[in-house]
């Protein structure tokens, strides 16, 4: 399916790109593309566009068309209607939002029984007519009519003002004109309601509180929305009613005997109907940008924890601490198969410490522990202290472990389904376990919105959300790549061009038949046909396969120019992997053809170079501050050791080794003027903090990463 040339054209110029680059990439989409297959793999159409650009594109496509539907939808109403004429149908085919259609088509709209219509009814449409075009005589007695409602002079022209307000409201130009304003001029102010303020102390900061509404961020955006949700806030979204009515009536008011009656008319028109009408436009246009910004930083936050570096395949002892329960144990191999599985109770001190000692000892030496993975929950600190006691090999790792959603994890089907005969304590072990093997592979089992590295985002547009979050996950995974032999149902419906089904079963297929030893056994899956193939392949590994090159993000429909390439330099293809030498002399002009660009051979050299490479960073092991336990251990001027666990656009959280993590707001994350928090720090990196406040009774600690205090 080729896109309309308008389509294009529109892209185009939205997305500040080429033509050729937008038709080429709706004709993939269409053809059944992912975005990360012709991010990677289709360069040379694409003009080596990037995944954001891609989806940019096909988003934009997607509104177009929704309006074109609208817009037919219109069209066919007003046709049937017998209401569309030469003047309508150019107005309706030149709009290019659903705002403007949906005010061309107002005063069509079906209503409900208004003032306006009323009037109508009671015939008193011709002296609204003769108010606004200045006609005497009025001859007032003439629309007199008790039976109608129209008792003296005063109601009629109550109702005729009505008329005149109602028809000014549904004026597309006058709405344009009024909704720029509103857009570029409305304040946002919030109140506290009075009778409830008891119970809002959260929002005390915005009891009193306005500023311009163009300018305001989403994060208090949606502070307010969600105050005012909660009847503790209320909320007015306006210009100044001066300036509005100023516009209004230099628009429509004219000299004329009745220019009070119409005055008065567009004072109502505006009070009754166009502001509440265009506030509630205006909040629904700050909603959707603030949920656009929140639903960016979770995503922005999610792709930083789902790529962090990975320990890799090393034989792990992971602990779920706690107090009363003890903590639960497990050991896990290399690809994190369940070996071992026990509870000991290092804080409970006595003998239960000593037999804590001995336990995690002989798990260590039985199963020859590289390194040990701690909870960072409840007795996250006491059991890493136990641990540290021990006098353990100093090879092993020893490290504390992001639990968020582990519960999640741990009670979920796919859970009880990978340990029927476990209970939530030990699944809940395991997944801490394979998140310090591989956070990737083991957070995608999670519902994304449940690992907590968001702001309000149980206040955004939760399709939109899922929509973002699954967007990143399938980013990530596919820029890492996935072991096709050892990867789990859960992480193979992420990878390009599979899904559930397929990945069930690709799952099938390998119990049924043993590992895969060539990608091109793909296509002997149930279900899995050429464009599945085309699109997963490449991102899926096969280690000591039959062909060398399937340990690649090398596609295999380029597996022929390898050789060739190989061929023409007298070597075999494993030479051309292991020499750099025989890579630097090739020369790549002659392999150029016109499915074949630059774009693509770099990308094939730099595969050769590192076959499989993982671009994710190295592991690197992290310590808390000794010694802290709770904010009770805390003193202001401290530096410490932290943790950044979620970024905002106010500012970013860190850990600092207790339960409570701390905020290091905008203007403390440098010696500079920081505009977002995310040009400085990201989800895991590591920093330096120092404390500035400790607000026991809100339970809040204030951090600084300045150097200069």
């Amino acid at each position: 399916m080729t896109a309309p040339t308008t389509y294009i054209r529109q892209i185009a110029g939205h997305l500040n790109l080429q033509e050729q680059q937008i038709s080429n990439t709706l004709s993939l989409l269409s053809d059944g593309g992912t975005v990360p297959f012709i991010a990677r793999y289709r360069k040379e159409l694409t003009g080596s566009l990037d995944e954001v650009a891609i989806a940019a594109i096909r988003e934009q496509h997607q509104k177009l068309l929704e309006v074109d539907k609208r817009r037919q939808t219109i069209i066919e109403t007003l046709t049937k209607l017998e209401l569309l004429d030469e003047t309508l149908t150019k107005q309706l085919h030149k709009a290019e939002s659903l705002t403007e259609l949906e005010d061309i088509y107002l005063p069509f709209r079906p209503k409900r029984k208004t003032r306006g219509l009323m009037a109508r009814e009671r015939g008193l449409e011709p002296l609204a007519e003769k108010l606004v075009k200045g006609i005497r005589p009025l001859q007032l007695h003439l629309f007199h009519d008790p039976e109608k409602g129209v008792a003296g002079d005063e109601d009629a022209l109550a109702g005729a003002r009505d008329i005149i307000a109602e028809d000014i409201s549904e004026n597309q130009p006058t709405r344009a004109e009024l909704r720029r304003h509103f857009h570029e001029q409305a304040t946002i102010e919030s109140q506290v309601v009075k009778k409830n303020m008891a119970q809002g102390e959260k929002y005390k900061d915005y009891f009193d509180w306005r500023e311009p509404a163009a300018k305001a961020p989403g994060h208090r955006l949606l502070a307010m929305f969600r105050g005012a949700q909660e009847k503790i806030l209320s909320l007015s979204i306006r210009p100044p009613e001066e300036s509005a009515l100023r516009l209004l009536k230099k628009r429509h008011l004219q000299a004329g005997p009745w220019q009070e009656e119409v005055a008065m008319a567009l004072d109502d028109c505006y009070l009754r109907l166009l502001a509440p009408s265009l506030e509630n436009e205006l909040t629904g246009n700050l909603k959707t940008r603030a949920d656009g910004e929140a639903i960016q930083v979770f995503a922005d936050n999610l792709r930083q924890l789902l790529l962090a570096p990975p320990l890799g395949q090393k034989r792990v002892l992971a602990l779920d601490p706690g107090y009363r329960t003890g903590a639960k144990t497990v050991c896990l191999d290399g690809q994190g198969k369940l070996l071992d599985t026990t509870t000991i109770f290092p804080t409970h001190g006595g003998r239960k410490l000593a037999e804590a000692s001995e336990i995690i000892t002989g798990l260590v030496k039985k199963h020859q522990i590289e390194a040990i993975a701690i909870g960072n929950g409840t007795a996250g600190r006491e059991t890493e202290e136990f641990i540290r006691t021990l006098g353990l090999d100093a090879g092993i790792i020893i490290t504390l472990v992001n639990e968020d959603g582990a519960s999640i994890y741990s009670a979920s089907e796919i859970a009880r389904s990978e340990f029927p005969d476990h209970d939530i304590t030990v699944r809940g072990a395991v997944s801490i376990g394979r998140r310090l093997q591989d956070p990737l592979a083991e957070l995608v089992k999670i519902d994304a919105k449940s690992i907590g590295v968001g702001q309000y985002q149980h206040d955004v547009n939760q399709g939109e959300l899922k929509k973002g979050l699954q967007e990143v996950v399938e980013s990530c995974v596919n820029s890492v790549g996935v072991e096709l032999n050892t990867a789990s149902c859960e992480l193979l419906t992420y990878v390009s061009g599979l899904g559930p089904t397929l990945a069930g079963n690709i799952v099938a297929h390998r119990n049924s038949n043993g590992p895969f030893t060539s990608r091109r056994e793909l296509l002997k899956v149930a279900r899995l046909g050429p464009k599945a193939f085309e699109q997963c392949a490449g991102f899926l590994r096969i280690r000591n396969g039959s062909n060398v090159l399937d340990a690649s993000a090398v596609h295999p429909e380029r597996y022929a120019l390898v050789k060739r390439m190989a061929t023409d330099a007298g070597v075999r293809i494993d030479d051309l992997l292991q020499s750099e030498t025989i890579r630097q002399n090739i020369d790549l002009k002659p392999y150029l053809d016109d499915s074949v660009g630059l774009p693509t051979l770099v990308d094939i050299m730099a595969e050769l170079a590192k076959p499989g490479r993982d671009p994710r960073q190295s592991f690197e092991q992290f310590h808390f501050a000794e010694g802290l336990r709770s904010m009770d251990d805390l003193q202001e001027g401290m530096r410490l050791p932290a943790i950044i666990t979620n970024v905002t656009k106010f500012g970013a959280f860190a850990d600092i080794g207790i339960k409570q993590n701390g905020l290091i707001h905008v203007s403390q994350l440098a010696d500079r003027f920081v505009k977002d928090p995310s040009e400085v720090v990201k989800v895991g990196q590591k920093v330096e903090v120092r404390v500035m406040e400790i607000d026991r009774q809100r339970n809040r600690i204030a951090l600084s990463m300045r150097k200069d205090p």
